[in-house]
């Protein structure tokens, strides 16, 4: 299927690695130009450099720190430079560890600033541009977490199920303007990080700590791997899902137990 991506301007936060790496790797093997944000330099600059010379597309990268004004309006820039966004991805995000009775607010406000103004500051200063080329698209990626809650990690539960519920309000107001939004809420992702934190609880046999995961929370008794959420996440932004306006999608193999 052709995703009529080619020559679109994608936006990707977070994509140094895992998920929105494979996210801004899926748009460029479609054919669209990229640029990648991260907080770290080199990562991010390596990973563009290696995207672009893969597929013969322009991948820029921007290390900026998107939690902060000035970091937001470092990428929107940049964006502009690249002839304006078609497409933007709010992907930089991480997991937390804590109790709501010893969380400090600091802790509350910065992740509270990584998940949901990151977004709100991007989406407002892209939509200028994507409008300006006749719409876009744009894609929240929340967690399974924003709708079922993991008992350890109250901060991002809340903070994603506030990024949620922005991308709603946010699509009502985007389409006026023919920009789509919507919402992906992913389950277990095999990324780096899950094999660092099971290496670090497991040592050799941290294989067997991934599937104890995945045996007890999804159906599908595995994990996703990152090109399959990257697959779906793009398809979402291309005219292929021009119907798909204000949705929230699970992509979790069965984690959800509601409806």
């Amino acid at each position: 299927m052709d995703l009529q991506l080619k020559g679109k301007v994608a936006v990707v936060t977070g994509a140094s690695k895992g998920i929105g790496r494979g996210i801004a790797r899926t748009f460029a093997r479609e054919g669209a130009d990229v640029l990648l944000t991260a907080r770290t330099r080199d990562a991010v600059e390596a990973a563009a450099a290696e995207i672009g010379a893969e597929y013969g597309v322009t991948a820029r990268a921007v290390a900026s720190d998107v939690s902060t004004a000035a970091g937001c309006d470092a990428v929107i820039e940049a964006a502009a430079t690249m002839g304006g966004a078609d497409i933007f991805v709010s992907n930089a995000g991480t997991g937390s560890n804590e109790t709501v009775a010893d969380a400090p607010d600091e802790k509350w406000q910065s992740y509270w600033d990584l998940h949901v103004m990151a977004a709100v500051r991007l989406s407002r200063g892209l939509a200028d541009q994507m409008e300006a080329k006749g719409g876009g698209a744009m894609l929240m990626n929340a967690s399974i977490c924003a709708v079922q809650p993991l008992w350890y990690e109250p901060i991002y539960n809340t903070t994603k199920a506030a990024l949620l519920m922005f991308g709603k309000c946010l699509s009502t107001e985007m389409i006026k303007r023919n920009i789509r939004v919507n919402t992906v809420n992913p389950g277990l992702i095999r990324t780096p990080d899950w094999e660092n934190t099971a290496r670090e609880l497991r040592g050799d046999d941290w294989e067997a700590s991934l599937q104890e995961v995945a045996d007890e929370h999804a159906d599908i008794k595995r994990f996703a791997s990152v090109e399959e959420l990257a697959d779906f996440c793009v398809f979402l932004c291309s005219p292929r899902a021009s119907y798909s306006v204000g949705s929230a999608y699970h992509v979790d193999g069965g984690m959800l137990k509601t409806i």
